[in-house]
């Protein structure tokens, strides 16, 4: 090995960050414990450091104690989830991703308007659940290229299409080519689904694959765009592995490589990279490590001022 070249952009994006401050802000005014609907975010590190100061992880809001606050995670939930929230009185703060809202008006809109969905995105996901449960009469999902030529839909006058945030933007682009031409009144969003940070991303690691033979991607295996890093990069050439941190850092990596190049998912501490850094260097100081820069990104979320308002109260 004798460079490592880190991918820029990496790691968080303004939606993950966002969402961390939200649950950051809601333990200053609500203390422990506090209950989080889902991880946060899909990383376990970032997890186990909320665990740790009291936040308790929760697949199901009926499983809040009555009158307690909630957190809903940056993925966002269905109305199905709001409506038992209600039911518990549970208080609600929610750290959904303004981009996966975004979505999730589209859904309702066209929901309004009498148009039958299809949903790109992966069966299970949780922004997938949550989306799809907007209007669950009303839309069908598809996962592949394939799916999209096999996809018997019902009677419908009006057809528009939806995606996933956090997908592979040229399988998206290989689906919704078929689906336009099987389905030619498919109406799509005035601005693609697919979220920025999750572009940006992949053109830096495709970028990074041209120059290195190795690219290892830090995230966790239950995240989508850090799972869709590790595969753009592999289809431009390089071998690619998704690891969670410095444990994970094999031998052969140090040696069987000139050029190694790093990124991470949207929902990485970079603490977790300069880690796995360190794990390959193991003290040796011949090794350049570069930058690559292909985008610069420059958004920022910000949570509800009232919230911010009680947290600096207390």
């Amino acid at each position: 090995m004798q460079r490592i070249v880190l991918a820029a952009p990496r790691g968080f994006c303004a939606g993950v960050a966002y969402a961390i401050e939200v649950v950051d802000l809601a333990l200053k005014v609500h203390g422990p414990p506090l209950y989080v609907r889902h991880a946060i975010v899909h990383n376990e590190w970032v997890v186990r450091s909320f665990e740790a100061r009291g936040v308790v992880f929760v697949e199901d809001v009926r499983d809040i104690p009555e009158g307690m606050p909630v957190v809903f995670s940056a993925h966002g939930v269905s109305p199905a989830v709001r409506e038992q929230a209600q039911e518990r009185r549970l208080t609600v703060i929610d750290a959904t991703c303004p981009l996966v809202t975004k979505v999730h008006n589209e859904a309702r809109h066209y929901a309004r308007k009498g148009f039958f969905m299809i949903y790109i995105g992966h069966v299970g996901h949780v922004e997938a659940e949550g989306t799809m449960g907007e209007a669950p009469d009303r839309m069908v999902l598809v996962e592949t290229p394939e799916d999209a030529e096999r996809l018997e839909l019902p009677p419908h006058e009006r057809l528009a299409v939806l995606t996933q945030t956090t997908l592979s933007v040229e399988e998206v682009h290989r689906t919704l080519a078929v689906l336009q031409r099987r389905f030619p009144h498919l109406q799509t969003p005035k601005k693609e689904d697919i979220c920025y940070a999750t572009t940006n991303r992949q053109i830096a690691v495709r970028e990074l694959a041209r120059q290195c033979e190795l690219v290892l991607v830090v995230g966790s295996k239950t995240s989508s765009n850090s799972n869709r890093l590790r595969e753009v990069a592999e289809a431009c050439g390089s071998v690619a592995h998704l690891l969670m941190g410095p444990e994970d850092v094999r031998d052969e990596w140090r040696t069987d490589y000139p050029n190694v190049g790093i990124t991470s998912g949207a929902s990485t501490p970079e603490a977790l990279v300069e880690n796995v850094i360190g794990s390959l260097l193991e003290g040796r100081t011949d090794v350049a490590v570069e930058v690559l820069e292909t985008v610069r990104e420059d958004v920022h979320f910000t949570p509800h001022r009232e919230l911010i308002q009680l947290a600096m109260a207390r």
